[in-house]
């Protein structure tokens, strides 16, 4: 009998453990079972879908060949179960706003309005000023180093991270893509490709916070910090992609990364003399204070604006002036160099 019971307490905690992992939206039975109506007849509500019409394969079930969704649009991957969810989630929430409740999420996601096909259009938009402010910082230092300064007699730059500041921009760019391509249209592939370029690019920038900081100018002393740093940073990123897709670790990997080049960065502005060390400062503390946006999780303001998409506002200013720093440093180190020379 107390075998019984203890068998009977254990399946029941099982049970109890599963709707813990379940966001409180798709355990919602009147969700659920519109969702099911939804794949038994292509319609919720007066809305029908025309990919209910097709199979898993994409063929045509009861319709002409040239209905199918063509290649080049077939990567967003909006099958039947898929808008299904999306729209039994908004017209579930709908409902719950109607009865003054918040909302909740649903497959782990909070519920985003939907804009031509583009899941967080906001964070896609976000995303792409980045990538643009990125671009033109990378345009106006490569001018001012090719262009504008001098040369050393061997036809090379003063300035001696000119090459790690053009990686760092590859890296960034990379990054701010595929963060643009994953608001689209969260699949495993621009899942996988998003976390897999961030955690690139903190790797490669606690890197060169370090190079930069300690004035690591030898070749064989860079190859000794970097080494370790691109070794880990490899193995996580072919562990999330090959092994398994943990995301506590990876938050876990990702804010002690970003700490540390805070760390960093922030101790030097401290000890330097360097005439643009404000604008460190700046980047540093607004740093710090947009990584609290990705701690506190709130609801999207009117299924567009969360917490996500505020930090990506945050970063367009912060990159602006850091590209600002970048270049001041550069004609900094220059002339520091060619007084001395002198």
């Amino acid at each position: 009998m107390e075998r019984r019971r203890f068998l009977l307490f254990f399946v029941a905690l099982l049970c109890f453990a599963g709707l813990l992992e379940a966001s409180p939206g798709d355990a919602d039975p009147v969700y659920r079972a519109c969702v099911e109506q939804c794949e038994k007849t292509g319609c919720v509500g007066d809305k029908c879908f025309q990919h209910c019409n097709f199979s898993s394969e994409g063929n045509p079930i009861d319709g002409p060949w040239y209905l199918q969704e063509p290649l080049y649009l077939q990567w967003k991957q909006w099958d039947c179960r898929s808008d299904c969810r999306y729209h039994c989630m908004i017209s579930r929430e709908e409902e719950r706003q109607k009865l003054g409740h918040k909302p909740v999420k649903y497959h782990g996601k909070w519920p985003f309005k939907r804009s031509y096909g583009i899941q967080e259009p906001v964070s896609v938009a976000l995303s792409a000023l980045n990538l643009a402010v990125h671009f033109q910082g990378w345009v106006s230092f490569f001018i001012l180093v090719n262009y504008k300064l001098p040369f050393r007699p061997n036809k090379k730059t003063y300035y001696e991270y000119t090459g790690l500041w053009n990686i760092y921009a590859i890296f960034a760019m990379n990054a701010w893509f595929w963060s643009a391509v994953f608001h689209s249209r969260d699949v495993d592939l621009t899942e996988k490709l998003d976390y897999s370029s961030a955690v690139a690019l903190l790797g490669y920038s606690l890197i060169l916070a370090i190079i930069r900081a300690f004035d690591v100018r030898l070749e064989a002393a860079r190859v000794m910090v970097a080494a370790p740093l691109i070794a880990f940073v490899t193995t996580h990123i072919l562990y999330l992609n090959f092994y398994q897709f943990d995301y506590g670790w990876n938050m876990k990997v990702c804010v002690t990364m970003g700490i540390l080049q805070l760390v960093v960065w922030a101790v030097w502005a401290g000890v330097t003399r360097h005439p643009s060390r404000w604008k460190l400062w700046v980047v540093v503390i607004g740093g710090a204070l947009a990584m609290l946006l990705e701690i506190y999780d709130f609801p999207p303001y009117w299924g567009l604006v969360d917490a996500h998409a505020l930090w990506h506002a945050t970063t367009i200013p912060l990159t602006y002036l850091w590209w600002s720093f970048v270049r001041d440093d550069t004609e900094f180190r220059t002339s520091v160099l060619i007084k001395k020379k002198k």
